[in-house]
């Protein structure tokens, strides 16, 4: 009989380091995707480590026979602005790895006869305002506003949304004998700042970039204007909003893509608390007219009234605590070892 187990694609990423401790503490049995091995430490918490491509369909195979896999996070991906520079390797990883996951979720609920629960982190990438006169008026933006993303990411994760939604209640719809058993679930995260892991590549990634710079004694050129918005979440707040979500009943869930945010200060603001921590701090600021372009067309906040109603999403961490509680203290711990 296959071992019941949690599957995380992406596992080695910046969301995958809390994920993978917090599934691990509540005891939960790991298996792992990678095109790279895990670090030790976190690859003593898995059952079984599986490197290679989520493309590749022999890996998926091996997976289905050896695991009865009743969860799946999938958080492989090819980040933004590493995708602005090879879009069709982007849609390679981001769409038909997702499209391979969602099949292989499928065809997992349908041998053992109950839906997998495939919770999805798609990005505040999905939005995209014309211009910054938009942007001011539209104030929290819904899920369903502003779907026109400027990016291949952006693109990618809104696309991979509707395939999600498609697969849980569309799936083969016209076949007389197939009944969708992917319950799928999305969160539309904001730019995330961990303490545990450095910045990959987001466009969101000034701020993380920011801090942990003036953490290592390096100067920073930040790449937005001082009077950049967007929305924010730390880590710990988005792996718990990951774990609420995959926990929650299927009938009290209305959509299946949910903003989520906890607070969203401007650039200006982040500089003064990270030079405050940091008074040897070397910021500048060295605006990139194209990335500057893309987080411009992104929400200054969300409404994420449907999460925090459906399932009772609630971050712990505010600006002020975000950097104050956790940011500074563990930043700080993590050079200074």
């Amino acid at each position: 009989m296959r071992t019941p187990v949690t599957l995380v694609t992406g596992a080695g990423g910046e969301i995958g380091h809390g994920l993978i401790t917090r599934l691990a503490g509540a005891g939960r049995p790991i298996v792992t995707l990678d095109i790279a091995p895990l670090e030790p430490a976190l690859s003593r918490l898995v059952v079984r480590e599986f490197t290679g491509s989520i493309n590749d369909p022999s890996l998926l195979e091996r997976l289905l026979a050896q695991f009865e896999i009743d969860l799946v996070f999938h958080l492989a991906a090819l980040l933004s602005t590493r995708s602005e520079f090879t879009p069709t390797t982007a849609h390679q990883v981001n769409v038909d790895g997702t499209l391979n996951l969602l099949e292989f979720a499928q065809h997992e609920g349908e041998s053992h006869g109950r839906p997998v629960v495939f919770v999805y982190p798609s990005s505040i990438a999905a939005y995209g305002l014309p211009d910054l006169e938009t942007k001011t008026q539209a104030g929290k933006v819904r899920e369903d506003d502003w779907n026109t993303p400027l990016t291949m990411y952006g693109c990618n994760k809104l696309y991979c949304e509707h395939l999600g939604r498609y697969y849980a209640h569309h799936y083969k719809q016209l076949a007389a004998d197939t009944v969708p058993r992917v319950d799928f679930r999305c969160l539309r995260f904001p730019g995330l700042i961990s303490a545990a892991t450095v910045p990959a590549g987001g466009t969101s990634d000034y701020a993380p970039e920011m801090i942990h710079g003036a953490a290592r004694g390096e100067s920073y050129a930040c790449f937005v204007r001082p009077d950049t918005r967007i929305p924010f979440m730390i880590m710990p707040d988005a792996i718990e909003a990951l774990m609420q979500l995959a926990a929650t009943p299927r009938a009290r869930l209305t959509r299946s893509a949910y903003n989520v945010s906890a607070f969203n200060p401007d650039a200006q603001a982040i500089h003064d608390v990270v030079e405050q921590a940091f008074p040897r701090a070397r910021i500048t600021w060295k605006t990139d007219r194209k990335r500057q372009a893309i987080v411009d067309s992104w929400p200054a906040d969300v409404d994420d009234g449907a999460a925090r109603r459906d399932w009772k999403f609630a971050p712990q961490y505010d600006f002020d605590r975000a950097f104050a509680d956790y940011l500074i203290p563990r930043i700080k711990e993590r050079y200074a070892a």
